[in-house]
């Protein structure tokens, strides 16, 4: 099955809204007054899953442009 352009576009699309995601998180950590030991499991855990969807976009579109 290989990714169309319409496909690959989405995919990107994706990836980029995660990473924003991602650097919105990151940013927001930095502004806290908190240290970052004090972060609360479930934004370790949804920053994980961000980047592991990103990764998983990433492989895939690496695997379809192996195939052709």
């Amino acid at each position: 099955m290989e990714l169309d352009l319409d496909e690959s576009s989405l995919a990107i699309g994706r990836i980029e809204r995660a990473l924003s995601r991602i650097e919105k998180a990151l940013a927001d950590r930095v502004n806290r007054p908190t240290p970052a030991s004090a972060t609360p499991a479930a934004d370790q855990s949804a920053l994980k899953a961000e980047v592991a969807a990103v990764i998983g976009e990433l492989d895939r579109l690496i695997a379809e442009a192996g195939r052709g």
